[in-house]
């Protein structure tokens, strides 16, 4: 059993394809498959069900991705703390992130981060709130940021605040108002939501669903876009309303393409999670990061 082996099969579990996973690991199928092949030699049980394109984790499989992403990121600890034994102060931190997160507040942290640690270069991972918990279970990402609190015991977690929903239409809707006390102005609109989480009861897509049902809207209509930036170019065409925070849409709300409703019973929030790896290795540029974040993120996440 080895590293590449093990990479492998992470790789195509989490992508979910042999395709994907010889794109991401930039190798060739064949190659992939061959690694896959041999582990599953080593063991004795296939780890994989092929049906046709579709593949999923055999029981063997379940078993032994835990431990292989275990695996993987004690492989990466070892170099983190060989860097910090050298007292390395050059080098890269990969910080995975939620994209509608790093399109805000985040950029003036790296800012002043940048500006003391010049010789650190910040890699950014964008995904969504899974997947930056993946990477950061991995090791292959020292910090992530995502939105709602991650229950896996392997991950440590921690609120940095939240943010405010409002109520985003387009510039021409009929309410014409900045505030409202319900939602039921709203009832027949169509509206934009991310799609719900079954692993995770709490996420950005049940938030809809649960605001909705509070204020007595019944059987809503909700597409599913799991784009922030796509649900704001449909709300500006006129294809619906949906819900999110001040600073996604700071920009459209200047220029007069969109409008925000702020609701008196609107409240659902929109946190904001720090994850790291339970017992990693934490340099000091790490360290230093992460302070900031947490001294810097809630007072913004407030303006």
């Amino acid at each position: 059993m080895t590293l590449d082996e093990l990479k492998a099969f992470v790789t195509v579990a989490e992508a979910g394809g042999f395709t994907k996973a010889s794109a991401l690991l930039h190798r060739s199928q064949p190659a992939i498959s061959r690694r896959i092949d041999l582990l599953e030699k080593t063991l004795g049980t296939p780890l994989f069900e092929r049906r046709g394109r579709q593949i999923g984790l055999t029981r063997a499989g379940k078993s032994l991705l835990p431990h292989a992403e275990d695996a993987l990121a004690a492989v990466q600890d070892g170099y983190n703390a060989v860097r910090e034994s050298l007292e390395r102060t050059d080098g890269a931190l990969t910080l995975a992130v939620v994209g509608t997160i790093a399109d805000s507040y985040l950029v003036d942290v790296l800012r002043r981060f940048q500006s003391e640690y010049e010789n650190i270069r910040v890699d950014l991972q964008t995904a969504n709130s899974r997947e930056v918990s993946d990477l950061v279970r991995r090791g292959e990402a020292a910090i992530g940021l995502r939105y709602f609190e991650d229950a896996d015991t392997r991950l440590e977690t921690s609120s940095l605040g939240s943010e405010r929903l409002y109520v985003v239409i387009p510039a021409d809707h009929q309410v014409t108002v900045q505030r409202r006390k319900n939602l039921k102005p709203f009832a027949t609109d169509r509206w934009l939501g991310f799609p719900a989480n079954r692993n995770q009861p709490e996420s950005y897509g049940s938030l809809l669903d649960a605001q909705l049902a509070a204020d007595g809207v019944t059987d809503p209509q909700i597409t599913t876009v799991d784009s922030l930036t796509a649900q704001k170019r449909l709300v500006e065409a006129g294809f619906g309303i949906a819900l999110m925070p001040k600073r996604n849409v700071q920009e459209e709300v200047r220029n007069g393409s969109l409008r925000l409703v702020a609701v008196d019973t609107l409240t659902a929030q929109l946190p904001v999670v720090l994850v790291q790896r339970r017992g990693s290795v934490r340099g000091a540029s790490a360290m230093a990061l992460i302070e900031m974040l947490r001294a810097n993120i809630p007072d913004l996440l407030d303006s």
